[in-house]
């Protein structure tokens, strides 16, 4: 197996419910969002050109609308830069972490239904942060559980692409919070960097597996957090 390259990219900005966890929320891309996905396009192809990657022309998106409209842009400006199709394929795994049955309430609606609920009480204060929290909800997950899922995701998806001939990069279109901790379990992050860091909007960050099986930062740009950020996608 020769080195293959895994583009992960944020979807872009989009019409989020304020005060909500991302999670699970089913809004689309603002304007800003769909020319930010443009605009990234243009950059892929040439960083492809700089550094000889042959991309696969499926592009693996979360099943999230913001996710598959960053995917599916990025789908017809590399077409049309490349002259062949580019396709998109949804998989649930790349998912942000689930809050399971609070999906889409804002943090205070969740805080108060547990506040009344004799079996829980209010959750810790920073519980939105927290790698290794999980809500007390039927489906729901931590973000340490939700990175070892989207690890899980990447992971296969390469060793797919180390089948193929030909292409050596593959585009995937996630989210901040669970591709961070997906890192961070590949070996890429410290732990500690997790809450330091965070993605740009449609901007991508390139992890190398070697031959070898290993994983390692390649090229792109982590964000720098603020602390107070409770954002987590």
């Amino acid at each position: 197996m020769s080195e293959r390259f895994a583009i992960l990219l944020r979807h872009g900005a989009y019409h989020q419910k304020p005060g909500a966890p991302s999670a699970l929320q089913p809004y689309g891309l603002t304007e800003t969002g769909l020319r930010q996905a443009a605009a990234t396009a243009k950059e892929l192809a040439g960083l492809a050109e700089a550094e000889g990657w042959r991309f696969d022309p499926v592009i693996v998106c979360s099943r999230q609308q913001r996710a598959w409209q960053t995917a599916a842009t990025l789908a017809a400006e590399l077409a049309a830069a490349a002259g062949h199709p580019f396709q998109t394929l949804e998989d649930e795994t790349l998912a942000e972490r689930s809050v399971g049955a609070f999906a889409n309430l804002t943090a205070s609606e969740i805080e108060d239904i547990l506040a009344q609920d004799p079996r829980y009480g209010r959750p810790p204060e920073n519980w939105k942060s927290d790698s290794h929290y999980t809500l007390p909800a039927q489906g729901a997950e931590s973000l340490m559980e939700a990175g070892a899922r989207v690890a899980d995701c990447l992971s296969l998806h390469m060793d797919r692409l180390s089948e193929a001939s030909g292409p050596n990069a593959r585009i995937f279109v996630g989210h901040g919070a669970s591709l961070r901790h997906a890192a961070h379990h590949l070996g890429v992050l410290e732990f500690e960097d997790i809450r330091r860091l965070s993605m740009h909007h449609a901007r991508p960050v390139v992890l190398k597996r070697t031959q070898e099986g290993t994983w390692h930062h390649h090229c792109g740009s982590w964000k720098q957090r603020q602390l107070l950020d409770t954002a987590l996608d």
